[in-house]
């Protein structure tokens, strides 16, 4: 388990504003990045309770050291087929309007220092499932990183829609 929030690492805290740092995950083979600043913990969920009446994305709750956590499962969020039976989850926690939520991903990567100036909006043909949560793209060599909106994921999943 690790905690980002209180690292004291020098080069977490001396990071210029002309670079973002990213945690990537993996989700469904895509690279995804979400800034530092949002991410909280890196976990393995233990024991989920699935929560009646939930949105299908919504894993269920559990207790992370205290505090209730929603857990979110991005591979049922991003329309992608469940992980198999052998593979272990990992989660991504997160603070969104003062509530922890749990990304259910399938892997988590590494820390990277991106220039901002190399943000690029999102390619008119990205797939929509990923164009709804991003907040931009990174060419990396060889792959794209697609920025995660975590005010656009959790939006759509947590506020009523207007009828």
């Amino acid at each position: 388990m690790s905690n980002f929030a209180g690292s004291n690492n020098t080069e977490l805290l001396h990071a210029s504003s002309e670079y973002i740092q990213y945690v990537t995950v993996v989700i469904g083979g895509q690279l995804f990045g979400l800034p530092i600043s949002q991410v909280h913990d890196v976990f393995v969920p233990e024991k989920v309770t699935r929560v009646p009446l939930s949105p299908p994305e919504v894993e269920g709750v559990l207790n992370l050291r205290g505090r209730i956590v929603t857990a979110i499962n991005m591979r049922r969020r991003l329309h992608l087929p469940p992980l198999d039976e052998d593979q272990s989850m990992m989660a991504v926690g997160i603070e969104y309007k003062s509530e922890s939520y749990g990304l259910v991903i399938d892997s988590v990567g590494e820390v990277l220092n991106l220039p901002t100036h190399e943000r690029e909006d999102n390619p008119s043909n990205l797939d929509w499932r990923w164009a709804e949560i991003s907040g931009g793209v990174h060419r990396l060599e060889g792959q794209l990183m697609v920025i995660l909106d975590v005010d656009s994921l959790l939006t759509t999943l947590i506020e009523p829609k207007a009828a």
